[in-house]
Parts: C-alpha cells; structure tokens; sequence
C-alpha cells in the first residue's frame, strides 16, 4: 500500500557520474546488461523523437486527475534529477504541460517519465525538455487530493525508489536500482565493446549465421536448403 501525504526531502541519489555515465549507453543496452529487469512497459513513449535521458529519479505518486503533487514536486528537483511520476489508479488525464516544465526545468531537472498524460507538446518540445508518457490528453486536472514525494512507486509496471537511476531514450525507459548502477554501468559498457565489435564483423560482411555459430543448431533443428 502507499503512503500518502508526505515528502521525504532528504533522500540518497546515487552518484551522478554514474547516472550521467548510464545515460548514453540506452536503455536497451542497460536492460539487456542487467539481466533483463528494470524495464517500463512499451507503452511509455517519447512525446518527441530523439531525446535521451539518464537522471536521478525524484519520485511522485498522483491521484487521477489530479496534479497537485507534481507542484509539490518541483521543490523536492535538484540539477541532474529526473521525475518518475505513477498514479494511484489508472489515468490518461494531463497531469503536466509547459508551466510544470518550466519550473521544472528551472530547478534543473532533466526529463520527466509520467504513467499518465501530458499536453502541451509542441510547447515542450520548443522548450527541449523531454518526456515519456502513457498518453497524450487535453484534458486538465485539479488540485485537492493529497499524493506523496518521494516514496517508492510502481510506473508503468517498474519499481522506482528516490534516487534510483533513470535511462531513457527512443527506445524505452529502464530503471536501474541505487545499488546496481556500478554492476549495470560496467556491464552495459562491456556489453556495448561486444556489440562495436560484432558490427564491425555484420559490416564486413560476415553473416549472424557464422559469427553466433547457428548453422549446427538449425540442422539439428531440421532446417533444409533446397535448391
């Protein structure tokens, strides 16, 4: 069960050289790299192609319809953090548009993740300031139903602790727990030499079928050429 009508202001980020060393290796390398875990649901998308993301997660825990907490929030952001936002209940309302984005974005948060809706897209896409949503809604929201800041949420089928790391990118967003960013950092960089050099080999022209040695186990597997 969550805890409702509280914030936690002093939470324990993780360090920001690894959050910001995350980011550029993608979230499907991350994922892959860590055992396949951590992963938000597909329908989180981009409000805008090309955005890629990796923070420290302030989290946020709305009532539908209702954007009250994400104000709350904004005091809680310090520079490098992203806002994981869930919902207590399933809701595709506009919990968030280009005024939320600009406090936000003055106190310096990088990108928001929200299992809900968002509106004011062409806004924020001028602003630069990146969002993954379940849903794009004009419709608005109210302010009277206390959430919390700061405790830990379910979004889109992940769980988010405060100061947990986030990536994100085209492809998804992955959350990587405070305790694994060294391990998934070191493995998803050694994951990404592997693969460099894997294409390396496609772009030569070596074939997957040689190179991940199938060819035995399609035989067995009763797999014939006929010419």
């Amino acid at each position: 069960m969550y805890e409702l009508g509280v914030v936690y202001r002093n939470i324990q980020r993780t360090e920001a050289s690894l959050a910001d060393a995350l980011g550029p290796l993608g979230s499907a390398t991350v994922h892959e790299a860590m055992g396949r875990v951590g992963l938000m649901k597909p329908y989180m998308r981009p409000i805008y192609p090309g955005a890629q993301v990796s923070g420290t997660a302030v989290t946020v825990l709305l009532q539908p319809g209702d954007n009250w907490m994400m104000h709350v929030a904004a005091e809680q952001v310090q520079p490098g953090d992203v806002v994981v936002a869930a919902c207590t209940t399933e809701s595709d309302d506009g919990f968030f548009g280009d005024l939320l984005a600009t406090s936000f974005k003055a106190r310096g948060a990088r990108a928001l993740i929200i299992d809900g809706g968002v509106r004011d897209i062409k806004t924020l896409q001028e602003m630069d300031f990146p969002v993954w949503s379940r849903a794009v809604s004009s419709k608005g929201t109210v302010k009277a139903t206390l959430g919390s800041v700061n405790v830990p949420v379910v979004c889109a089928g992940a769980l988010v602790h405060p100061g947990d790391v986030v990536v994100a990118d085209d492809d998804g967003v992955v959350c990587v727990p405070r305790s694994m960013a060294a391990a998934a950092r070191d493995a998803a960089e050694k994951r990404e030499a592997n693969e460099t050099e894997k294409r390396k080999k496609l772009a030569s022209g070596v074939l997957g079928l040689d190179m991940y040695d199938m060819r035995g186990k399609l035989a067995a597997a009763g797999l014939r050429y006929i010419d």
